[in-house]
């Protein structure tokens, strides 16, 4: 019987697993929760942008983590960072939400949701409150890691191979052919000629 299951906030993936799965607890995705923030962030940068300049074409600096940030975007976020802007504001919300996932057990997780959650609907950043009320909605779920230790990131990896094929189908005859090239590429066969 199947007791677990990750999925990402979809109304629809919760409706069809309650529907089909009744005993299996569901488990949020993690990188499903972070994009929410992520976009809430996104949405503030975008309405502060129109009077801070610098702010123009920095998009992706607080999207990524700041471990995966070039030099030279390094040295541009730091300078963006140490302003006392609205984008940092929420930007440090997002960065305060990802460390749950480091919480020890469910309790300790609980406590600290609830302290971000205060945090969060309480800084009068509208795109983060509504985010964070997204969160609530679904705080059962994203416990619900700590019992299951379960994700989409096989999924998810398995899902981009499948569209890099798709996207290099153009030549494909018919959809076996797709499918036969996508057992290929996710069989990680190796193909050597006899010496």
């Amino acid at each position: 019987m199947i007791q677990s299951i990750s999925c990402d906030m979809s109304p629809a993936f919760i409706n069809g697993i309650l529907s089909e799965f009744p005993n299996a607890k569901i488990t949020f995705d993690k990188f499903h929760v972070i994009k929410i923030m992520s976009e809430a962030v996104d949405d503030i940068r975008k309405q502060e942008q129109s009077s801070i300049k610098e702010l123009k074409n920095s998009k992706y600096l607080w999207l990524k983590n700041e471990g995966n940030l070039s030099e030279k975007q390094k040295e541009r976020f730091l300078d963006l960072k140490n302003q006392n802007l609205k984008t940092v504001r929420a930007y440090n919300v997002k960065l305060s939400l990802q460390e749950f996932w480091n919480s020890k057990n469910r309790k300790e997780a609980t406590q600290y949701l609830k302290k971000w959650y205060f945090w969060a609907t309480n800084n009068r950043l509208t795109p983060i409150t509504e985010a964070a009320n997204t969160v609530k909605k679904h705080w059962d779920g994203m416990l619900n890691y700590f019992d299951s230790k379960i994700n989409n990131g096989i999924l998810e990896g398995i899902n981009s191979i499948v569209q890099l094929q798709k996207r290099n189908a153009r030549s494909f005859k018919n959809v076996q052919c797709f499918i036969n090239i996508i057992y290929l590429k996710l069989g990680k066969l190796k193909f050597e000629l006899p010496t």
